[in-house]
């Protein structure tokens, strides 16, 4: 009856309740979710710190330990195993087991078991075979300090955490989803790792990153020691192995080629890049070559493939283990420590059962020595009761157990007396005290071993990757990424078009007039007559204002591209000249050039991508009095300020028309360029070595170690290869030498020429396979040292020095040169060059009148009013 009541108080158990009735389950909440959140988060998704193992894995290690002999089991016997401890399916047992195999550090593999770069998966378990690695057999077990419990049904014993001496949590890595907690352990290198321990073991500072079995390249910049909010950004390796085709060697972790190709295809597919074919060659290494198109840029092609497929993601970590049945958010750097910290634990228990071993066989094997030397086994001839032999052989024992380090125990006694008499007769007591010297030498260097605990630690990691080391060198290479604009490498896909009169801009507007092509991602900046501006979004048709007189598509942070305009402002108003470039703006939003009277008019309007300034007519109405009708006015007599500026006045006077004279040059100084080594990328924003100043037909020298040599223009998309030995602003004039061995003639040869084709890649040595360069150098007047190798019972040579320009005169760059020398050479030495006074150039400050970092760049939503001062009068 109280059970009724209860469930009454729940509103379960009252049979007149309708089916609106409430159901509370603060209960069930409380008691049985709590507990199956509990069981998930510590029984089945989350690694525990002590061994790195859930579970199912710990219990997989276990099964393969007892079916252990030395040969292959079949994977569905050790599934079938695994379930006497393992409460779940097979299918579950059997897919963690591929997952471990996959990593190829516990588990030797034997049979299909899929292939990670592929997405392949496994064979069925009962076609292929596993057993345990040498690695893990040393590692892993070691049962006399394993703590057992009763399995799930208590018919057998199962290790609470497997006594794992390394940081095994690390190298695999680790990810699970639990009830509303997740882990996402990155691995890490197997080398590395043994290095770090023994860091930590000497106290030293080591930094821990991750890496990848699908190799790749990686930025760790703001890994964040793999904590909560951290990231890691992965990238495909990818070269250009010709100007049409790319090459894909390594995949991004978490990707397969499979899922990148198909992300490839699908960017193709909605025009964000276009390639004309992909071929997977992907066998034992990944082979993925993709096909593009003529004329594409190759270099702008792999930055879109950053940009818009899975050729690069990201990777959030999160590290979170079990510890005292607890989860625990802790960094990867603690966990190593904890790692190092618990396998001095487990060696210095096994070091202390080692002892305690060999202390044991040291004291009875110095028993047998006195009980056979002493014939004491005589004693207890005599002897009627089994009392009476032990009390026999007690009393013999006495005079010679004096130094012994423990008593002498009824067990003891009982050994001996179970030692055969065949084993007496046979007794040599030479070969005892050799044991027994041999037993104490290792009791010694045991004993040495716990009173020097870390460094014994330290040993053993050494020894650990002095065996398996080999082969396990990183995969994943670290760089630090550049960031990628999306609308800068995006492949335009679609038409811009333009209805002036009406307003509107579109990429639908097929029968109006052309304006450029765009993608769906791009910005469109428009101005109209009444001298209003807009940036939006490109879309099939928007209305942004009557009487368009400019649209283009608008480039972010573009501080090159200057509008020129005159304007009149209000009917009958002043007529002012202004010049101003539009670096940010807020989005669909109206800003006024011309001010706010709504009568205002544009008069005349230029975009200038290079900061041109032209020269215009102004013409004038007749009216009163006025004597100058028609006069020239010289852009390049402004400034470049912000958008919002009010400008300088033209005239008070009406405006007839105003026609262009002249068209403009260039008012900004020459783009200073900058290299960043780091990320092999050009830049303006001063990271790196700077290159110099670039004008618009100027270009860039690029020599590669296998021996091409290209001049291109400086453009900041552009990628360079870590082959890239010369890289400067290139100088038509300066010669460039290059000593290359011949490899059909077996003679190192000295060149010097000019470029003579100019964005031409052009190769400096001969094809012949063992051609190569030997060095390079832009020095206007080099000096080389040749030394030669020294005859076996001979002096060497003395040092050979080379004035390049004495001997070798400026020849085509096809050239074979001149022979350097026909002894043998040890090495080739740039020495200081000869003095020479380079002509000079034309200094920017002579050549042009506006400095980019002095334009004032007001991204102000409100225009502000200029004071008297910016208003100079030009008539």
């Amino acid at each position: 009856m109280e059970e009724n009541e209860e469930l009454n108080d729940e509103g379960l158990g009252n049979p007149d309740n309708s089916q609106d009735s409430l159901v509370k389950v603060t209960g069930m909440y409380k008691d049985w979710f709590l507990d199956y959140a509990s069981y998930v988060i510590l029984e089945r998704a989350v690694p525990a710190i002590e061994d790195g193992f859930k579970p199912v894995q710990r219990r997989i290690m276990h099964s393969l330990k007892e079916l252990d002999d030395g040969r292959y089991n079949k994977v569905a016997n050790v599934v079938g195993h695994t379930m006497q401890y393992h409460p779940h399916g097979d299918a579950s047992i059997a897919d963690a087991m591929v997952q471990i195999g996959q990593k190829d550090l516990l588990i030797d593999t034997q049979g299909n078991w899929g292939n990670i770069l592929t997405g392949d998966g496994a064979a069925a378990p009962r076609y292929i075979e596993a057993r345990l690695s040498k690695f893990a057999l040393e590692v892993i077990y070691s049962p006399k300090i394993t703590e057992w419990q009763l399995s799930y049904d208590g018919r057998k014993k199962e290790p609470v955490n497997l006594p794992v001496k390394f940081p095994l949590l690390l190298a695999q890595g680790a990810e699970g989803i639990a009830v509303g907690l997740s882990t996402k352990i990155l691995p890490h290198n197997f080398v590395e790792l043994i290095d770090a321990s023994i860091k930590h073991l000497k106290g030293q500072r080591f930094t821990l990153y991750p890496d990848f079995p699908t190799a790749g390249i990686i930025d760790v910049t703001n890994y964040n020691e793999g904590l909560r909010g951290g990231k890691v950004r992965v990238r495909a390796k990818i070269s250009t192995l010709d100007k049409n085709t790319l090459v894909i060697n390594e995949i991004p972790y978490g990707t397969n080629t499979s899922s990148l190709i198909d992300s490839i295809l699908k960017a193709n597919e909605k025009g964000k890049i276009k390639i004309k074919k992909i071929e997977d060659n992907t066998a034992a290494e990944v082979e993925i070559l993709v096909h593009l198109p003529p004329g594409l840029s190759p270099d702008k092609t792999i930055d879109a493939l950053y940009a818009f497929t899975a050729c690069e993601s990201s990777i959030s970590p999160l590290g979170c283990i079990i510890e005292d049945n607890k989860p625990l958010f802790i960094g990867v750097k603690e966990m190593l420590e904890r790692s190092t910290d618990n396998t001095v634990e487990l060696l210095k228990a096994e070091l202390e059962i080692q002892l305690d071993e060999l202390e044991e066989q040291w004291h009875f094997a110095s028993l047998e020595r006195i009980f056979i030397e002493n014939r004491i086994y005589r004693d207890i001839e005599e002897e009627e009761t089994w009392e009476g032999v032990i009390a026999a052989i007690d009393k013999g024992l006495k005079p010679h157990t004096t130094h012994l380090k423990r008593a002498v125990t009824e067990e003891d006694i009982v050994r001996l007396t179970e030692i055969r008499i065949k084993r007496i007769s046979k007794f040599d007591l030479e070969k005892a005290q050799q044991l027994i010297e041999g037993l104490e030498e290792k009791i010694a260097q045991t004993k040495h071993h716990l009173a020097h605990l870390v460094e014994f630690a330290i040993d053993y990691f050494k020894e650990l990757k002095k065996k398996y080391g080999d082969g396990r060198e990183r995969k994943s290479e670290i760089r630090i990424f550049d960031d990628i604009e999306a609308t800068k490498v995006v492949i335009r896909n679609t038409k811009l078009y333009v209805n002036r009169e009406e307003g509107f801009i579109g990429t639908s507007l097929k029968r109006d007039e052309y304006v450029a092509d765009c993608s769906d991602i791009d910005d469109v900046i428009v101005f109209t007559e009444k001298g209003e501006m807009m940036v939006t979004k490109v879309d099939s048709k928007v209305f942004v204002g009557k009487n368009i007189i400019h649209v283009a598509v608008f480039k972010k942070k573009d501080k090159r591209t200057v509008y020129n305009m005159i304007y009149k402002e209000g009917k009958g108003g002043p007529s002012y000249i202004k010049r101003f470039n539009v670096t940010s703006i807020t989005r669909d939003k109206m800003y006024p050039l011309a001010g706010e009277n709504a009568s205002s008019e544009v008069l005349y309007f230029s975009a200038n991508p290079n900061g041109e300034a032209e020269v215009v007519t102004v013409l004038l109405r007749q009216s009163g009095s006025i004597k100058k009708l028609k006069w020239d006015l010289d852009f390049a007599d402004v400034l470049i300020k912000g958008r919002a500026s009010k400008g300088n006045l033209v005239t008070k006077y009406p405006v007839k028309r105003i026609e262009l004279k002249e068209k403009g040059v260039s008012t900004l100084k020459p783009r200073k360029i900058w290299f960043d080594d780091i990320v092999s990328r050009l830049n303006v924003d001063g990271r790196g070595e700077l290159l110099g100043e670039f004008k618009g037909d100027d270009l860039l020298l690029v020599i590669d170690q296998k021996g091409t040599v290209k001049t291109i223009p400086p453009d900041l998309l552009t990628r360079f290869s870590d082959t890239m030995v010369v890289l400067e602003k290139w100088n038509p004039n300066k010669p460039i030498s290059v000593v290359h061995y011949e490899g059909e003639k077996e003679r190192y040869y000295l060149k010097r020429f000019l470029v003579e084709s100019p964005n031409k890649e052009e190769l400096v040595i001969s094809e012949h396979p063992k051609s190569f360069m030997e060095l390079v150098t832009t020095d206007w007047r080099p000096v080389l040292e040749v030394e030669f190798i020294k005859p076996r019972g001979k002096d060497a040579k003395p040092n050979l020095e080379i004035n390049v320009e004495d001997f070798i005169s400026v020849k085509g760059i096809k050239a074979l040169g001149n022979q350097l020398t026909a002894e043998k050479v040890k090495s080739i030495n740039v020495l200081d060059p000869l003095p020479f006074e380079e002509p000079e150039e034309v200094s920017a400050e002579d050549m042009e009148v506006v400095d980019e970092e002095s334009i004032d760049n007001s991204d102000d939503d409100i225009a502000t009013k200029n004071d008297g001062s910016d208003q100079t009068s030009l008539f």
